[in-house]
């Protein structure tokens, strides 16, 4: 099937109804892999699957599917295909939390990590939109520049407390990097509403996203309220991605290429952008961590570096073919 195709509306429905499908067939096949391997009637019936293997997988897939959907929206919102779901200092302000749950020993209570990091990922973007708040205006080249600035801070502060306190390092570091190795069902159940219900947010403000790609003057002309518009889905993005990191640590590069390259693919209508960078985000995601599960067995990998390794090569090769010849 051509480009041209896919971008018609018949070949959107299909493309959505092909993800799907091999979403759910990667499922399938990721779960009977791995350090016990499961055949598939043996799969249903085994308490490994259900208490250690299925939840990580759902929660892989819920986690892949929010940082992309919250990147699509970002990437909208600022008019830069290169905007990533950390922009607002969202993984560093987890990372300071993580690293203070892990150093007073929180780690050993259920939640004890995921608590703090999503408290100090809050704190932190609340802090940066005050900061780049001017009155009701979101000013958003502060808000950028706020935003590296108090990540560069943070991250500093996170290398002072790994030097303190070295016999803590290992597990920062490791939590910095992405893992779904503790995931639970209480981290999907808790996810789930949160990934479901800003994707429906997220969609339905679609149209307006489209219109604020065209420039804010013509949104404004056409009756899109800019500034209430950004603020909801920033307000809704944020949320999403704090509580995604706080189940799995930082998992870096979904959320910036998986919508690039769907764009790429369908075009920039947000309309079609958004349901498929849901659903390619969760597979991409869903695939790199069996891999990080399984390419050193008994060992792993932490799954922000594969998401990087198998990422940037393809968005380079998309890049490249996809650019202009004149």
């Amino acid at each position: 099937m051509s480009i041209r195709s896919l971008k018609s509306r018949w070949g959107f429905f299909f493309w959505i109804a092909f993800l799907s499908l091999l979403l759910a067939a990667a499922m399938i096949g990721c779960a009977m892999v791995g350090v016990i391997k499961f055949s598939l009637s043996e799969m249903w019936t085994s308490p490994v699957f259900w208490q250690l293997r299925a939840p990580r997988i759902a929660l892989s897939v819920l986690v892949g599917a929010t940082l992309s959907v919250c990147g699509a929206s970002y990437q909208s919102i600022f008019r830069n295909p290169l905007t990533d779901p950390y922009i607002l200092g969202i993984s560093s302000g987890a990372s300071l939390g993580a690293a203070i749950a892990i150093i007073c020993g929180l780690s050993a209570y259920i939640w004890g990590i995921g608590i703090c990091s999503l408290a100090t990922a809050l704190i932190t973007v609340f802090l940066i939109y005050n900061i780049a708040s001017i009155g009701n205006r979101l000013h958003t080249t502060t808000l950028l520049l706020t935003g590296v600035c108090i990540t560069f801070l943070i991250t500093a502060v996170v290398s002072f407390l790994m030097v303190l306190h070295q016999d803590k390092m290992e597990s920062i570091i490791f939590w910095t990097m992405g893992s779904f190795s503790t995931a639970s069902w209480a981290d999907v159940l808790l996810l789930l509403p949160i990934c479901v219900g800003g994707l429906f947010v997220i969609h339905y403000y679609s149209k307006d996203l489209n219109l604020i790609l065209a420039g804010t003057e013509t949104a404004q002309s056409l009756g899109v309220e800019v500034e209430k518009v950004k603020r909801r889905l920033l307000a809704v993005t944020t949320l999403m991605v704090a509580f995604a990191v706080s189940t799995c640590g930082v998992i870096g590069f979904v959320g910036l290429v998986v919508p690039h390259c769907v764009r790429l693919v369908l075009g920039s209508d947000n309309r079609k952008v958004v349901p498929a960078s849901f659903l390619v985000g969760a597979l991409f995601l869903l695939l790199c961590d069996t891999l990080a599960r399984t390419a050193l067995m008994p060992n792993e990998l932490p799954v922000g570096s594969l998401t990087a390794i198998v990422g940037a090569p393809l968005f380079i090769f998309l890049l490249y073919r996809n650019k202009p010849r004149t």
